[in-house]
């Protein structure tokens, strides 16, 4: 951990460390390094807290030794918060004006318990500021009350019973319980469930009810068994005093403790439900951007359409457009698409066709599989639209409307999805879980680290790939992405790695950090056009000089490769595990980790709702993956969901044990609910 953070402190970024820095990490993977990072700025936030609240009590003059000993040793942030409580700086509270009367010492006086008539006692206290016993009483209970509140075990006692058994509820806002809105959240018109057993996807779903104004959410707690352990710890014995301070700690707890474990909790609660969003919306992502490509094809790309048609686009194998056309294939003006489809194919040679999963995506799919011999694939075109009106497509498109760009995106989807995602924020991609409701910072930086590991672990083709696509590479970034076009615009195309060290702005460390994830296909050097690290070409040329034979025929002979013995290639910077991802780059150079791409064929008898009966087996496409199972499109408009607990003979505790992003399925009609659209599926019993 602390090589990972020296090199993180230095700049290189995760996948430059993972692939090319295993000797100093130990081996360490993506996940496993980003962790650490994100661990350390955890921590390093919380020594910036510590460092704050050290401050802001030191200029109170209340700081002592142990009290910075225990703020120091100590890594729990709630802990820390519960130490500084009592030294934070808070709003007039009736505490502070209490002691504001002076009434500070008849609050200590009654906390002693030793008093035999505090009513006495508080006569003492009567004056300009305090006009009665009972006033004087008030105020020092005032005070009681919140060092009741303040007091760190106090916290801690009340805390574990919250943690063990806090319960959260759900109520409907009764005069909106009819509206329309309201009935997606009407399974938690009358909820409740134990805090620690909420799942995810039902806490965010009540929290997003609560803020459209449909339901009323709580956390609650054992208030007597909280009220208990607070009564024991403060109260000894029987008598006027003991009276006064049962009193003052339940007023302490009722209103001051319990409002702040409810804020705490669901804070707690929605940071957690946050975290396993964005981790199954991260998966997703992954799954997504790493589906597998067609390649360089001759693309027919196909939005469908009723009312305005089908917008079709003709692109060449470098993805470029060459033609665009609308066709009417649904509806009342409809007039011979199969012929129009087949005759934009043949004027342009087509080899695949790429038809958007939108409305009317069934039917021309339906028409368009009638061209013999080109197969037809249903792309996902989530997003297309956010493309479509985006700068990026304007810049690459500007002279055509945001119908022919959304288009074109659904067709180089099909080429090269992560290519073309990459252009695209990945919160419009839809396949996330409550996406909008979770801390924007968090999801954004999850996301981005998810789309650069992605990128640079497919490796870009530094003479086709777009400004979008670099920018992802590890350690180039927007800027240099842009020069890189730039460059290539204006001198032509890349003819080997050593050639980017002439980008304006592109340093030694950049090149580093980059140069292994660009490929050069077609370079002189054929270590260029692979994921072997310039800085390890001298190890393959000592390879190939034993060898007997040039570094192409090394790369191209399987008998030279064995003769190399690893261990005589071992230094005091280069260890095994490098030297053992070259030998796997020398055998597969430049090789693709994305699987072959499939067609698929929903069931032609069923296209609607009203054609499903239980107990069908379908064939389907999974379309998004939640914590709480998986949605399958089974071609009738509405995706069916196979929960969790349907989606494996055996248990599982994550659906990504089960399915994967666009895999191709077999499911079961379980129920059909016309009024909610909501379609329940099986998979269990049905061999995959």
């Amino acid at each position: 951990m602390e090589a990972t953070l020296g090199l993180l402190g230095e700049g290189c970024t995760i996948p430059f460390i993972a692939r090319y820095r295993k000797e100093h990490t130990g081996g360490l993977d993506e996940v496993q390094i980003a962790a650490i990072n994100d661990l350390n700025g955890k921590l390093t936030e919380l020594r910036k807290r510590k460092d704050t609240i050290l401050k802001t009590i030191n200029d109170q003059g209340k700081l002592t030794d142990s009290l910075r000993q225990r703020i120091e040793a100590s890594w729990d942030a709630t802990e820390i918060e519960d130490i500084y409580l009592p030294f934070k700086p808070k709003r007039r509270t009736r505490a502070q004006v209490a002691r504001e009367k002076g009434l500070e010492p008849l609050a200590t006086l009654i906390m002693l318990q030793r008093e035999q008539d505090p009513a006495f006692a508080a006569k003492r206290f009567v004056g300009k500021d305090v006009a009665t016993t009972e006033e004087a009483l008030q105020g020092a209970k005032d005070i009681i009350a919140e060092k009741v509140s303040e007091d760190e075990q106090a916290r801690q006692k009340v805390r574990a019973v919250y943690r063990r058994g806090a319960v959260i509820e759900s109520h409907v806002v009764k005069k909106k319980a009819e509206e329309e809105g309201a009935q997606k959240y009407s399974d938690y018109f009358d909820f409740s469930e134990q805090l620690r057993r909420c799942s995810s996807h039902r806490l965010l779903a009540m929290r997003r009810g609560e803020a459209e104004g449909f339901l009323k959410v709580g956390i609650t707690a054992d208030d007597e068994e909280c009220q208990s352990r607070l009564l024991r710890q403060f109260v000894r014995g029987r008598g006027p005093c003991q009276q006064l301070m049962e009193e003052a700690v339940t007023d302490g707890f009722s209103r001051l403790i319990r409002p702040s474990m409810e804020n705490e909790f669901a804070a707690l609660s929605k940071e957690k439900a946050d975290d396993e969003a964005i981790r199954v919306f991260r998966e997703n992502l992954r799954q997504l951007l790493l589906a597998a490509p067609l390649g360089q094809k001759r693309v027919m790309g196909v939005d469908p359409g009723i009312r305005t048609g089908c917008k079709v686009v003709v692109l060449d194998a470098q993805g470029n457009l060459i033609h665009h056309t609308v066709v009417f294939a649904v509806g009342d003006k409809a007039k011979d698409p199969l012929h129009r489809f087949a005759d934009i194919a043949k004027r342009f040679s087509i080899e695949a066709i790429a038809v958007g999963n939108g409305t009317a995506s069934r039917e021309t799919t339906d028409i368009l599989r009638q061209i013999k011999d080109i197969p037809t694939y249903v792309v996902s075109e989530d997003g297309a639209s956010i493309y479509s009106a985006s700068e990026t497509a304007r810049e690459e498109f500007p002279g055509e409307d945001v119908t022919v760009r959304g288009a074109v995106s659904i067709g180089r989807r099909l080429t090269d999805p992560l290519a073309e995602l990459v252009k695209i924020d990945p919160k419009s991609i839809g396949v996330g879980q409550y996406q909008h409701d979770v801390d924007q910072t968090k999801l954004k930086n999850s996301l981005d680290q998810t789309v650069e590991l992605c990128v640079n672990s497919v490796g870009v083709n530094v003479n086709t790939a777009s400004r979008q696509l670099l920018t992802y590479v590890s350690g180039l970034g927007p800027s240099l992405a842009k020069n890189i076009v730039d460059y290539r615009t204006a001198n032509g195309a890349f003819t080997s790695r050593a050639q980017l060290k002439k980008v304006p702005r592109l340093g030694p460390g950049a090149f580093i950090q980059c140069a292994g994830f660009l490929r050069i296909p077609g370079a002189k050097n054929p270590l260029d056009a692979s994921a072997v690290h310039p800085e390890s070409y001298k190890i393959v040329e000592r390879m190939a000089a034993d060898c007997g034979c040039t570094v192409s025929e090394l790369m191209s002979n399987p008998e030279r490769r064995k003769q190399i013995v690893l261990d005589r290639y071992v230094s005091g910077e280069v260890g095994l595990p490098t030297l053992r991802d070259i030998m796997k780059e020398l055998e597969k150079p430049g090789r693709d980790p994305r699987d072959k791409i499939e067609t698929f064929e929903f069931d032609p008898n069923v296209k609607t709702p009203d054609d499903l009966i239980a107990g069908m087996e379908l064939p389907g496409i999974v379309t998004n993956i939640t914590n709480f199972g998986a949605f399958v499109d089974i071609g009738v408009h509405h995706d069916g969901l196979v929960h969790i607990s349907q989606l494996s003979d055996h248990f599982i505790h994550d659906p990504n044990e089960a399915v994967h992003l666009h895999q191709h399925v077999r499911v079961r009609v379980v129920e059909v609910d016309h009024r909610r659209h909501r379609i329940a599926l099986s998979m269990k019993g049905i061999r995959q």
